[in-house]
Formats: C-alpha cells, structure tokens, sequence
C-alpha cells in the first residue's frame, strides 16, 4: 500500500468519526500539550533569571562581595548568630581592593535603601529605591541614561549633592516636564538632577524605573551608608575568562586586610551570578528529570487508547480486509495499512497538542512576567512522539489484522 493512500484513509477516519477520534487522541494531545507548556514556563524562567535577574541584581562578568551571603543560605541558629557578628564593609576595603587588584577590573560600591522623594514642584513618590554607588555602576549594571549624564568619578569624591533619577520617578514627581536641572529631595536634603535613566521595566513584578542613585559619597551616604557602612563592593572582570582569578584575587587581599589564615574560613562573602542562582539550577533541574515520567504517562493511556480504537476499526473493517486479501493484497500491506493509519491518527493528535501548548504559552506569557521561550527540539519532539505512540499502538492491531483468514473475513458480518 502506498503511503499517501494510507494517509488519506486516516484523514478520512478523522472526518467521519470525528468525536471518536477526538477522544482517541486525547491521551496523545495531552501529553505533548503538558510537554510544550512545562518546557516553555521552565525555558521561560530560566531565560528570565539568567538574563533579567542576574544582570539586573549581578551585573554581567561579577563578583559581588558582601558581608554575608545574599541568596541561598540555610542557615541555623548558630551559623546566623556567627555570620550577624561579622565586621561590616567600608569604603575603605573598595580603596584598597582597587588599588591592589592587579587583574583588569571595575570596581564599584553600591548601598541602597527605600525612601520618599519630593520634587521642588512639591509633588512626591514614595517607595523609591535610594542607592547610593559609585560611577561605575551605570556600566557594571547596563544603566543607560537617555537624558542629561551619569554623574562622574570626580563628583563622586568631593561628595557632590547630584543625583540620577529612574524613568518612572521623573514621570511622577515631574508629570513630563524635563527633570534635567531641578531638584529633588531625598530625606530632606536637596540633590540637582543631572540625568535620567532609560525605561527597564519591572523584575518579579517590582519596578526597576522607580529610583534614584547617588554618588556614593554624597549626603545620601546618610541614609544608605550610615557610619560609613556598605552594602556591597562589586568587581567587574574586564576579560571574562578572568572571573574566576579576579574572585580568588580579591578574596586573597580581604583575608589580609582581615588578618585571616588560611585556614580560617572567611569573614565575607563573595558571590558570583552563577553560583548565586545555584538554588534555581537544581529546581530546573528537578523539573527537567520529573518531566519524562509524567508526560510519559499520558502518553501510555494515549496509546492504549488508540490501540483500542484501531482494533475496534480494524473488527469494523474486516469484510474490506478480505476484500483487498482476496484482491492480491499481500500480509505486509495490511500491516503496513493500519500502522499508518495509526501513526497519522497520532501525529496529528501531537501536532494538535503543539499548538494548544503553544496557546497557553503565549496567553502564560502574556498574563505574567515569565517570557514564552520554545526552542523548536521540543516542538520536533513532541511530534515525534506521537508519531512513535502512533506506531507502538498500531503494532498490535496491524498484526491481527495482516493474519485474518481472507475467506473467514469475506464471510464477516
């Protein structure tokens, strides 16, 4: 039998018993659907957190030294207690790591709190995020301004009271009018604008537009680095194949101005992006390996299913079978009759399951902030699937049907 004549008879199943079709395939749609849908959220995560997320909160190529871990420690009551007691940052470990640093590297010190800020026009937004940083940071952290200017290496020695505002706060505090050159006061204190952020969106729902950043020696210093406190150092490698012996580098001039030994564990913390988002590594991870079993079963009962309905057609067709039998149709153009009709039934089932999955993707993507990210193996896969369930299912019945007796069939009723 013909390939394409199979097919069509498949295609011609469909159309006349379109319920029971539909319900034979159902088990096949599903599975691929919850495949394509898992992937795409996973995918879509992982793309958010790896992109987003660490270039926002990380910066690209860091290492971000902190008095304690940010992200992923459990730790118990003791190791709290120990890690609390840790001698805090200062400017003056950002002074000598630059200074001593030998390796190609930006070094910039970043502290930042929430506060209120009031234009001079008298209109104010609450919940602003106030950092505090050095100029590096707009390059560290992508940071374009798309007007006025960043504020400079020099303002931010002789503390000058200027300031860089996000897209948002500009439009609440000022309603469109150029904030360029007026002020703004954060805390009380006064501080001229001089540049205005482009737009970056949101991060897990909060706005990254709604801030205000500072030389980190301003009077800002205040309210983000009391007592001469900082929050973070972070250290830019230039060449990224030099992350790695920047980490060790600055870990080494910390552990001599802490006075440490080598076997002393350290009394800081240095992370990079990679290892601070280790904790969604393993819950892809999990995800990735749980997925086979439960798209699996779907597959199985979609299988089942099919090969039911294929015995059924091939019982309702048993008369035709004697027909082509006593026609001169050999063994192996039954088998081979039923086992496309079979696979075509699937396929379609699993294409049918691909565009479903992909709706839902889209309306995921188009309700949250995860992004729909469908590489196209998983489309491949998902159709091959079904076209594999299609053929396992149809063994079965293909092979009663190639060992009907012609004679036995033609007297069917």
């Amino acid at each position: 039998m013909h390939l394409w004549e199979g097919v069509s008879l498949a295609f011609q199943q469909l159309r006349t018993e379109r319920l029971k079709s539909l319900f034979s395939l159902l088990g096949v749609i599903l599975g691929v659907m919850f495949l394509i849908v898992v992937v795409t959220v996973v995918e879509g995560l992982d793309r958010y957190v790896r992109e987003d997320f660490t270039s926002q909160v990380f910066g690209v190529n860091t290492v971000t030294l902190r008095r304690t871990e940010q992200i992923g420690a459990n730790l118990n009551r003791e190791d709290w207690r120990a890690r609390s007691r840790r001698p805090r940052l200062r400017f003056d470990d950002a002074d000598a790591i630059r200074a001593r640093l030998t390796i190609p590297a930006r070094v910039a010190v970043e502290s930042d709190t929430q506060a209120s800020a009031v234009g001079d026009n008298g209109r104010a937004v609450s919940g602003v995020r106030v950092t505090g940083a050095s100029p590096e940071i707009f390059i560290i952290r992508d940071l374009t301004v798309t007007e006025g200017r960043a504020f400079t290496t020099q303002e931010n020695d002789a503390g000058a009271p200027v300031i860089v505002i996000g897209s948002e706060t500009a439009e609440v505090v000022f309603e469109g009018l150029a904030p360029v050159g007026r002020s703004i006061r954060i805390n009380g204190f006064p501080y001229r604008i001089i540049g205005v952020l482009e737009e970056r969106g949101s991060l897990f729902g909060q706005s990254l537009d709604n801030l205000v950043i500072a030389p980190a020696r301003s009077p800002i210093r205040a309210i983000t680095a009391p007592r001469g406190y900082i929050s973070d150092i972070i250290i830019q490698a230039i060449d990224p194949e030099q992350l790695r012996d920047v980490q060790l580098e600055v870990e080494g001039i910390m552990r001599v101005r802490r006075g440490l030994r080598p076997a002393e564990d350290p009394d800081f913390s240095l992370e990079t992006a990679d290892e601070a988002i280790s904790f969604w590594n393993n819950i892809s991870r999990m995800l990735f390996l749980a997925l086979p079993m439960l798209v699996s079963i779907s597959l199985v009962v979609g299988g089942i299913v099919i090969m039911n309905i294929m015995l059924v057609s091939v019982m309702e067709r048993t008369r035709e079978i004697g027909v082509r039998k006593a026609l001169g149709a050999r063994r192996r153009d039954i088998l081979a009759q039923v086992l496309i009709e079979s696979a075509t039934l699937s396929t379609v089932g699993a294409a049918f399951g691909v565009g479903v999955g992909l709706a839902i993707a889209k309306f995921i993507a188009a309700v949250s902030i995860i992004p729909a990210a469908v590489a196209p193996r998983w489309i491949v896969l998902g159709v091959s699937l079904g076209l594999t369930v299609g053929i396992v299912a149809g063994v079965y019945p293909a092979a009663q049907a190639s060992k009907l007796d012609p004679v036995d069939a033609l007297r069917y009723e």
